[in-house]
């Protein structure tokens, strides 16, 4: 398998404040790999970093080995990362399929400018359409194609987000908490999905989440930050057995799986 995703010695200061530290991982093609740690560890920092949103101090990133660290935000876009966030960001007052269009690259201006000289702009729009309803299919939400964003129950916004996060026709998917606010049977539809967009659309998942047991069901490779260091990493069953990462998480003592939503209340 190739290297996706290569994070090389990132570091990143907020005026005095050590956000991150020389944090180094990397992803293989077709690997589900889970960043975890506890509140304030620098996760969402290090999705920031990932995506444009924040430049590093130091260190470099690299996506199918190409040097990425000094590429905005559109620009990884279009390289093939996408994302979702933690606090959700959907168009409220736009329906779900306007939510995934808007995110197509076939509905941008230079999208629609080749489709009038190519003659084949009505076509093309049935196309794009298609292709959006048909992720919206893929997360569940075929018959919510014309509901308000903002009306959706919550857990659906976050399907919705998924869906079009795949829109921008990603290589590499960052899901910043996507299980958060849904109850156990919908985060087992979730668990579904990730499988089917990992391993039926061969695209490639980083996600962050608190449910441990979620992650542990889910990943192939867990990276552990905690204080904006990388502590450890492994499968998940090395995860669940080091003491650094049991400390970091619940103090010393056992560490429970059913212990882990009390431990990760908020972020």
């Amino acid at each position: 398998m190739g290297e996706v995703l290569k994070v090389q010695d990132v570091t990143i200061y907020f005026g005095g404040l050590l956000a991150v530290s020389g944090v180094n991982l990397s992803q293989s093609d077709g690997e589900i790999l889970a960043l975890i740690g506890p509140n304030g560890a620098g996760k969402t920092t290090l999705f920031n970093l990932l995506t444009g949103v924040y430049q590093p101090t130091s260190g470099r990133i690299f996506l199918y080995g190409e040097d990425i660290t000094t590429l905005k935000l559109h620009q990884r876009v279009k390289k093939g990362i996408s994302r979702t966030f933690q606090n959700i960001r959907l168009f409220s007052e736009m329906t779900a399929l306007e939510n995934v269009l808007v995110a197509h690259p076939d509905c941008n201006g230079e999208g629609i400018f080749n489709s009038v000289f190519s003659g084949s702009l009505k076509e093309k729009r049935r196309s794009t359409i298609s292709d959006c309803e048909a992720l919206l299919e893929l997360v569940g939400l075929e018959d919510k194609l014309e509901t308000l964003a903002g009306a959706l129950p919550y857990g659906k916004q976050r399907l919705l987000e998924i869906a079009r996060a795949l829109a921008t026709e990603p290589k590499l998917v960052l899901l910043d908490e996507p299980g958060a606010g849904m109850n156990s049977a919908e985060k087992e539809e979730l668990s579904s999905l990730i499988m089917e967009i990992t391993h039926t659309m061969k695209k490639n998942i980083l996600l962050i989440e608190h449910d441990m047991k979620f992650v542990m069901n889910i990943a192939d490779h867990i990276v552990v930050l905690d204080h904006g260091e990388k502590i450890a990493e492994g499968n998940p069953e090395e995860i669940l057995q080091n003491p650094q990462v049991i400390e970091a998480y619940l103090g010393k003592g056992d560490f429970s799986l059913e212990e882990e939503d009390a431990a990760y209340a908020g972020d």
